[in-house]
Parts: C-alpha cells; structure tokens; sequence
C-alpha cells in the first residue's frame, strides 16, 4: 500500500499537541487592526484549539504530523 499523501496546505495551518490537540492561528489579525481594540488584538495573538468535531479531519488531511 502507498504511502498518503499529507495535505500541504492543512500541515501550515495546523499544529498538533503532546497529546493529540490540534492549533490553529486565529483569523482577523492580518489587516485592518486599527478598528479593532487593544484587548481583541492581545487575544488574537494566542493560537487557538480545534474543535473536538473537526479533529478527525485534519489528522486525516495530517497523517504523518
């Protein structure tokens, strides 16, 4: 059996955990940031978790990561 093929544009978007969680770059922190305040901006630096129903799918674009 061949080997599969990861989805190169899921394996920039995603990280996985030590145990398994998937993370993800928050979205609407690239442009126009001088509406948005302070307090939203700090939290859009952290990255955040993939939902538990989406998981699956992304380790299945991510076999090998």
């Amino acid at each position: 059996m061949p080997k599969m093929k990861t989805n190169r544009a899921a394996a920039k978007r995603f990280k996985f955990t030590a145990k398994g969680k998937v993370k993800h770059r928050k979205a609407f922190r690239s442009h126009i940031l001088t509406k948005k305040d302070t307090k939203r901006k700090r939290h859009l630096r952290k990255d955040g978790l993939v939902d538990s129903t989406n998981v699956r799918q992304v380790k299945r674009l991510c076999p090998y990561l």
